[in-house]
């Protein structure tokens, strides 16, 4: 399992020394999140020439109000910039943004976001004919040089989105997610749906990235309560209260990883032993406490790049196993 770090875009100078410094630290990716500050796909292109080797990748971009030929031509611009690196993360949102906010329906979502990869993944490639029930793209692109197309993947939850991000993405980008909804869920969900994509071909074993509150700590009462004045936005959304409740949980400060680094590292290797591909930290706490949470982070992906944290194997089992590069 990759380590790596999840953040939001507040001062892009201080974004632009964490990318670096987690680079210089052997991190092997960024995930930035995408809400109503600064626009992250340009973010991550003004960092593009200042990294080499890091994945960058949107935490979501939000598809409702962006057609997905214009998000495919800022895309694959960004892309170029990265040197193929970029993880385009797109997700639906929530109705009560979709709707109050943009002005947009958020009836049938799984229909919307199968229509709007189908079109994406036509217009990345620069020549797009799709005509679906609620989106229409046709049109060629004109990017010189023959740009890389970014890893595509779909924040899901839900079965119905699960099987979305299966068939057309790379893979899932979570949050409030834990550990034994990965293995339970998560995981062979969207690894049937890779088997079975629309395609007709098995596609490569996909992707879960999981994203979670971190904080090492040695006040973990205290630590949890103030992590409720954030998460708490997380505890009337449909979407998240099921996963919360999937885990055994009641609230979304629950599924914040807090304590001293010792449980904060077994609580990680759990989303290993469950099939997470990556595990992304999003810091909270004191400056102190962000510290040491992003100093524990830097072993564990030292750790990882030496060989010494063991690189699990796939293990969702799930109709198509034991086919080449099928899960088992």
């Amino acid at each position: 399992m990759d380590i790596g770090i999840f953040a939001h875009v507040e001062r892009i100078d201080d974004t632009a020394d964490m990318v670096r410094k987690a680079e210089a630290d052997g991190i092997a990716s960024v995930f930035l999140s995408q809400g109503f500050g600064h626009d992250t796909l340009t973010v991550i292109g003004a960092l593009a020439r200042e990294t080499s080797r890091i994945r960058i990748g949107t935490a979501v971009v939000p598809a409702y109000p962006r057609h997905p030929m214009a998000l495919a031509q800022q895309a694959l611009t960004v892309n170029e910039l990265l040197g193929g690196r970029l993880v385009l993360g797109i997700g639906p949102s929530h109705p009560q943004v979709v709707g109050p906010c943009w002005g947009m329906s958020y009836e049938k979502p799984a229909r919307y976001m199968r229509e709007y990869l189908d079109a994406l993944n036509g217009a990345l490639t620069q020549h797009v004919r799709f005509k679906g029930e609620v989106i229409t793209a046709r049109g060629d692109l004109t990017i010189a040089g023959d740009p890389p197309v970014p890893t595509v993947m779909v924040s899901a939850l839900g079965p119905a989105m699960l099987a979305v991000a299966g068939s057309r993405a790379s893979g899932t980008i979570t949050w409030m997610v834990g550990p034994r909804t990965v293995r339970d869920h998560t995981g062979p969900a969207i690894a049937l749906a890779a088997n079975r994509a629309a395609d007709g071909t098995q596609r490569p074993r996909p992707e879960v990235v999981v994203t979670a509150a971190v904080c090492v700590t040695d006040d973990v009462p205290r630590a949890r309560a103030d992590i409720d004045k954030v998460l708490s936005w997380y505890d009337d959304k449909p979407a998240y209260i099921a996963a919360i409740r999937r885990e055994g949980l009641e609230r979304a400060n629950e599924m914040a990883i807090i304590g001293d680094a010792g449980h904060v590292r077994a609580e990680i290797t759990r989303f290993a032993e469950a099939g997470a591909t990556t595990f992304a930290a999003q810091f909270y706490g004191t400056p102190e406490e962000q510290a040491a949470s992003r100093e524990l982070i830097g072993v564990l992906a030292t750790e990882r790049a030496a060989g010494t944290t063991d690189a699990l194997p796939w293990v969702f089992a799930t109709e198509g196993a034991g086919q080449e590069g099928a899960p088992t």
